[in-house]
């Protein structure tokens, strides 16, 4: 894994490019976009997703 390094600013956010394996195209089903946003939003500090 990458070890990046990240700037601590209060408020700031991080933008993050997420490739799925063999590129399969699964954040196209809306089932499976409302599982994943669901799912941050149960691990999110704020409960948000932006």
């Amino acid at each position: 894994m990458s070890r990046y390094r990240r700037a601590a600013v209060p408020g700031g956010s991080y933008f993050f490019t997420v490739v799925t394996e063999r590129r399969q195209r699964i954040l196209t089903d809306p089932a499976l976009r409302l599982a994943l946003r669901e799912a941050i939003e149960r691990v999110s500090p704020v409960g948000r997703v932006i």
